[in-house]
Order: structure tokens, then sequence, then C-alpha cells
């Protein structure tokens, strides 16, 4: 399996352009325990794509994205994820990173990356930017545009970079958590930004609490700049490499400290992390290809999972971490998270969803008349549904993208008023008409059941709802905001229950097995826990971080009293522990 994995790999990345120095691309092996179990990559490989893969998708990033005059003070962003329907009812990504090493405008294309990534959270965002050997720091509330301006931007000179979008629920404590951190150790500074979640971040911040560290924030990354700080490990680089070890869990991460640009991904890789180069020689890290694209950087290679990857003046270094599991993906990337433009996990997200509702098509068909989705994430879906199924696909849903995450609502109540008023239903279209809704996913059904109400108040004849994903059963706790279990509807009822409830005249979910079938060798490469309720790593602690923020103080707040913040999770005797 790990032959194939690397004959895939390998076959599909482009030949780097050299560092501006011209250095060569250096791997580092560890004498570590951790080499103990090499079962996915975890070097370099690069080589000319072979003309057997000439049908594989390009992962070249496009050209055709001008970056310069491109820094508006206030505009507005209007991604297709920044705004959500009025009850939360979909499951949301925490986090995005990017970082910029050998370019002079690095703060800037760091910010153009972060717009890019906007739909991985929008509560947040921050830049840390390193001249002449000092750490600057740029961080604020709100959307990218919202956070940066020119002026803002003048404060970040440098030409290496490291950036962050975060989505959190709201609080006191909102601005402290907001990433990029920055720390001062007895040799030097450090930035960092994560994307991920620790499950034994409360066992490590009890441990380091016990020995005096005092935390200003509620965020779990914090806890990594601790654990660097009093590593005794030499250079920098294995103070890292020491760090990762003691943590368990989802991370991707990029580290700036004042002559280097680190990123990092756990030994399972649950969360996407690329990286690119600029024509200029600028490597680049981010969350997704989309950002890559934007600054016009060429997709070159994943971080693999268990990879350090370090890069200086001198050149890009390799380093592997301990230990190499199967590697566990996350697959609501490809169902939810990434944009549709995004390459993750070396596979197009768009062609991955495109197939999903052929899948649908193909195994839960039903007498229509035409095909819609819910917009944005389940369009793509929706026309694989209907291309398979021979019927028309049509906007019965128009989605308004200029509504602020706030809004006065009437006195009066409206039903459905928050649907309403970023979903509309287009009554020539779905009069006297039998609808397939294609849509991502159901969390807690409730906004399921508005659509649906909406659907047949227009005038539709039947509704039937087509979902490109298994049942949610699970929580995650490798980084993504689900609600407990016991709030998600497909843990509580069975699909003919879920039809009841949210009126559909028909109810059918993308087949577990049939989306194994589908990723076929990489099947095995994936978390499914959210639909069968495996965990790769298992939550330890008797209560699992699932949002931060919370806490209203990291000082005088105790984690203990605000357990809105936190989900229970399963006695150990009943967690399911699965490495397939």
């Amino acid at each position: 399996m790990a032959a194939a994995n690397l004959s895939t790999f390998s076959s599909s990345l482009a030949k780097p352009t050299p560092l501006p120095l011209n250095t060569p691309y250096t791997h580092l092996a560890l004498s570590s325990k951790a080499q103990s179990k090499p079962s996915f990559p975890c070097k370099p490989y690069f080589s000319h794509p072979s003309s057997s893969d000439t049908h594989r998708t390009p992962l070249r990033a496009s050209s055709k994205n001008p970056i310069s005059e491109f820094f508006p003070s206030n505009k507005q962003c209007l991604d297709d994820h920044s705004i959500d329907f009025d009850d939360d009812d979909k499951p949301r990504e925490e986090c995005g990173v990017v970082g910029i090493f050998g370019d002079s405008e690095a703060s800037r294309l760091c910010y153009l990356a972060l717009h890019a990534l906007q739909h991985r959270g929008q509560e947040g965002a921050g830049i840390v930017a390193v001249q002449n050997d000092v750490l600057q720091s740029v961080t604020g509330v709100g959307l990218v545009s919202d956070v940066f301006n020119e002026s803002k931007l003048d404060q970040l000179p440098g030409d290496s970079a490291i950036g962050h979008v975060r989505y959190s629920t709201a609080g006191s404590s909102m601005l402290k958590n907001v990433q990029p951190f920055v720390a001062g150790y007895r040799f030097g500074s450090v930035g960092v930004a994560h994307n991920g979640n620790l499950v034994n971040y409360r066992a490590l911040r009890a441990k380091l609490e016990d020995s005096g560290s005092i935390f200003n924030t509620s965020s779990d990354t914090e806890v990594v700049l601790h654990l660097i700080a009093i590593s005794k490990e030499r250079p920098f680089v294995m103070r890292i490499v020491d760090v990762c070890e003691k943590l368990e869990g989802a991370y991707s991460m990029v580290f700036l400290t004042q002559d280097k640009l680190v990123a990092v991904r756990d030994p399972y890789g649950f969360r996407p992390l690329v990286m690119g180069r600029r024509s200029n020689g600028a490597v680049v890290f981010a969350s997704e290809t989309c950002a890559l694209d934007l600054i016009e950087a060429t997709y070159e290679r994943e971080v693999f999972p268990g990879e350090v990857v370090v890069v200086d003046k001198s050149g890009i270094q390799s380093l592997c971490l301990m230990p190499h599991p199967q590697p566990k993906q996350c697959i609501f990337e490809h169902i939810y998270f990434a944009l549709p433009n995004s390459v993750i996990f070396g596979q197009s997200v768009y062609e991955s969803r495109r197939r999903f509702g052929e899948i649908l098509a193909t195994e839960s068909p039903v007498d229509c008349d035409v095909v819609i989705a819910v917009p944005d994430s389940g369009v793509v879906a929706a026309l694989g549904y209907a291309a398979k199924a021979g019927v028309p696909f049509q906007q019965g849903l128009i989605r308004s993208h200029y509504v602020g995450r706030t809004f006065i609502e009437p006195s009066q109540k409206i039903r459905d008023f928050g649907v309403k008023l970023k979903l509309s239903p287009v009554r020539a279209v779905l009069e006297g008409k039998r609808v397939v809704v294609v849509d991502d996913s159901i969390v807690r059904g409730t906004t399921s059941s508005k659509i649906v109400r909406l659907i047949k108040e227009a005038g539709a004849k039947e509704v039937h709802m087509r979902i490109a994903s298994p049942p949610i059963i699970g929580s995650c706790y490798y980084g993504v905001d689900t609600p407990s279990s016991e709030e998600l509807i497909s843990n509580r009822m069975s699909v003919e229950e879920i039809r009841e409830f949210i009126g559909s005249d028909s109810l059918a979910f993308l087949p577990l097995d049939s989306l194994k079938k589908l990723l076929g060798d990489d099947s095995p490469n994936y978390c499914y826990a959210c639909f069968s309720g495996k965990y790769p790593v298992e939550p330890r602690e008797l209560k699992v971080k699932r949002v931060g923020d919370f806490v209203d103080d990291g000082i005088n707040g105790s984690l203990e009293s605000i357990d809105g913040g936190w989900v229970q999770a399963k006695p150990k005797t009943e967690l399911e522990v699965s490495g397939a």
C-alpha cells in the first residue's frame, strides 16, 4: 500500500524552482523511536510527471490572478462560505493557515492568501512578519478585510510572514485567542499558527501550570509555545520535533522565527497543508491550494503526515516525526470544508463532490422534474446528480451574499426568518415540480426542515432530499466544530425518522461503503470517525475541547466551570479506537 501511495505522489508532483540561493532540498532522517513504523512517505519526492499521468487533474496554480493594487481597506468579503444559516446547522472548520518565506511582499501576499482561506474561519484573522530579527504582529476580530488595511500592512514589513484565519464562538476572550501567537523565550521569539485540535490539551496545560507556566488564552495552541520554551533540544527545529512527540490529535502548523519558516503536520495528517512556490523562488505553505492560486504560486506537494519542513536562506530541509501510522485525512474536507477549486490530499475537491452526486443518482434514484442545490456547498454534487439522472439542474434557491452575520429581526416574528433572509426560492423553477434537493450534510436537521418547507410553500409538488455525505453520528475531536453526539440528528433517529422530521417526501444519504469504494486504494487513508464513531486517536480526557473561547478570562476563569464550551467524551471503555 505504501509503495502504491508513493508512486501516486511522486508522479503528480512538479519539479520545484530552486530557492534564490539555489540550495538543494535536504532530507534529514532522525534516529528516533518515531522511525519504527514508516508506513507513509515522509520525505521529498520531486520528479517530472510521467506520460501516464496526463489525465490527472492539473495541480499548477492559475496565472490569472494579479496581485497588484488589491488591498481594499473596508471592502466586505463575499466568500461563499462566509454566511451561515441562522441556527448554525453546519460543521465548522476552525482554522486556516498560511506561511511565506523569501518575498519582499510577504505580509501582503499573506493577506491575499487569507482572503482565499476566509471560508475556513470568519471570526478572527492575524499576520506575523519578521524584519531585522523582530517579529511584528497584527491580529483582530472579524473578516480579513475588516482586520487589515494599507496602514496595518505597512506595519508588517519583511520577507517572511505567517497568517491565520479562525472560527470560534464569540466571547470577551475572543481577541486574545486570535492567532498567530507570538512569544519570546530565552533564545529569541517565535510565532505560530495552528489548524487542528489537540486531544491531550488539558493534560498538557495542567502539567505546565503545575510547573509554574502562566497562560493568557484558552487556546490549545498556547501549550505548543510553552513546550517549545522549556524544551532542552537544540537547535530550534529539534525543539519542535521534541514538542510534537508530546502532542496528540490534529495539527497543521506554521512557525516563524527570526530566520526560519517551519511547517509541521501531525503523523495522521488529519488537516491539510500544502507547499508551493512563486516564480521568484518564495516558498509558500497554505491549508488549501486555492490560496496558492490567488498569489500565483505553483503547487509542489503536500506536507506529508508526520513531516517537519524547514525553510531558511540556506534552502529547504525535511525531517520526519514519529511515528508514521496509517494516515487519517479528514474526509469532510472533500465533502464540505474546502473550496471546490482546491486540490486536497492530492484529489480535486470539485471532482470528488461531482462523483458524490453521481453515486446518489445511481443508488438513490427518484422520479423528478428538476434538480436543485442548497447553495453553495451542495451545488457541485447537485450537478453530478443531475447529469447522471438526465434531469435538468436549475437554480431553485438563490442565496443572498449581502447579508451580514447579524441582522434586526422583526418584533412580530416571521417563521423561518433567518433562512428566508439568506435563501430565496424561485417559484418559476419549483411550482408544480417534483424536486430533488441536494445538500452536503445534515447535522441537527433544523435548517433542512426549514428549506423543505420553503420549497413546498413555493409550490413544489414533491421534495426529495439527497445528502452528499453519510449520516453524521459522532463529534469530531480533530479541529472541526461539531455538536455533541446527542445533538446530531442521525445519532438519534433513523433515516425514515429524519425524513419525517424535515418533512421531505424521500431522503437518502451517500452510503459510507460507496464513499470508500469511490476512494479506492486511498480509502484507508481517510478518517471517517464522524460517520462511524471509531476514532483513530482516542480522546483520552474526560472532557475534550470542541471549540474554544468559552473561558472569559484565561487567568480568572475555571475551565471546569464553563461546561458549555466542552464536549463530554465517552468513557474509555465505550470508545471504539480503530486504525482501519
